[in-house]
């Protein structure tokens, strides 16, 4: 498909540049009048996830899979529920494995990470045994959005017939890049705000789990290379971070995506190398809609006087479009 313009150009001016606009929306951002039905559901390997619902009597339903140490009550999950609500269709959340303002932390010696699709798929699975919905789309934010396409590439022509589209937005389309940008002098502050919440779900784990990971060295880690490569590869199977990124990352299984589905990335994303921006592949899939607004940040797209952002909007529109 061709790339797609973008008409995304209201970006307030005190937000000078991406860093800017991935910071504030993020600290000051409230999403007010939203309320979920918790459910609690079992995975296959034994461990559970929760959802979140809300509903409002749609025959049509918008799963979303949050970003990174997110979870359901982050304002961009909150303002997508509240804006496909308006519009009469319902809406599920599900929290990652230990995610979630409660801090429940989940049973099996796993946590998730980018390419935790199997728990989005179990998700799903669930959805289409125990509903009726006639139309199904998906959503996912950052991390989220990983998960998601990894979830369409790997399903291929195997996905459920009723799930028609999906959309995703600042994604790290290739982790590899997307990591390399986390080591930048200039982005600091996004590897200590993360790695400090990472840390302290993998020490929690280490504890659940006496003899599983190395306690000590943990608070030394410094980097997310360090911390990938003695945490999270090591209770996810992977060798080092280096392997872990290349086989978490979505990027190789675009070609296998079968259903209509749109990424929206800005260009001055702070977190997003030069190959999260897949131009040539979307110029040549049927199902790959690329667009890239010069603006946005990192999940920000913030419109001045708007309670939703741009990306909310083009996500509506793309999903329930005909």
């Amino acid at each position: 498909m061709p790339i797609l313009s973008s008409s995304y150009t209201q970006v307030p001016l005190l937000y000078l540049n991406g860093h800017f606009e991935t910071i504030i929306p993020s600290i000051w951002r409230k999403i007010e009048g939203v309320n979920y039905e918790r459910e609690k559901i079992d995975t296959p390997d034994g461990d559970f996830l929760n959802l979140d619902w809300s509903k409002v009597g749609g025959e049509r339903l918008l799963i979303v899979s949050h970003g990174l140490e997110g979870d359901s009550q982050r304002h961009y999950a909150r303002a997508l529920v509240k804006l496909f609500n308006q519009q009469g269709i319902d809406v599920l959340v599900w929290n990652n494995r230990s995610c979630g303002a409660e801090g429940e932390l989940n049973l099996q010696p796993v946590l998730y990470h980018h390419g935790s699709s199997q728990d989005l798929d179990t998700v799903v699975q669930h959805v289409l045994s125990s509903t009726r919905y006639s139309e199904l789309f998906l959503a996912g934010i950052s991390m989220g959005g990983a998960q998601t396409l990894n979830y369409l590439g790997k399903k291929g022509g195997d996905v459920p017939s009723n799930l028609k589209k999906a959309a995703v937005y600042s994604t790290p389309v290739h982790l590899p890049s997307s990591a390399a940008t986390l080591r930048r002098p200039v982005n600091r502050f996004y590897n200590q705000k993360f790695l400090g919440k990472l840390k302290k779900k993998m020490e929690a784990k280490g504890k659940q789990y006496p003899g599983l990971i190395d306690l000590e060295r943990l608070p030394h880690v410094r980097d997310f290379d360090e911390f990938d490569t003695h945490y999270t590869a090591k209770l996810h199977g992977f060798e080092n971070a280096a392997d872990f990124y290349e086989q978490a990352s979505p990027h190789t299984h675009l070609k296998r995506i079968t259903v209509p589905t749109l990424i929206l990335n800005a260009a001055n994303d702070p977190l997003l190398g030069q190959e999260c921006y897949p131009i040539e592949f979307a110029q040549g899939s049927p199902d790959l809609f690329l667009e890239m607004p010069k603006r946005g940040g990192h999940t920000g797209f913030t419109i001045s006087g708007s309670e939703f952002n741009y990306a909310e909007y083009r996500l509506l529109e793309f999903l329930t479009q005909p």
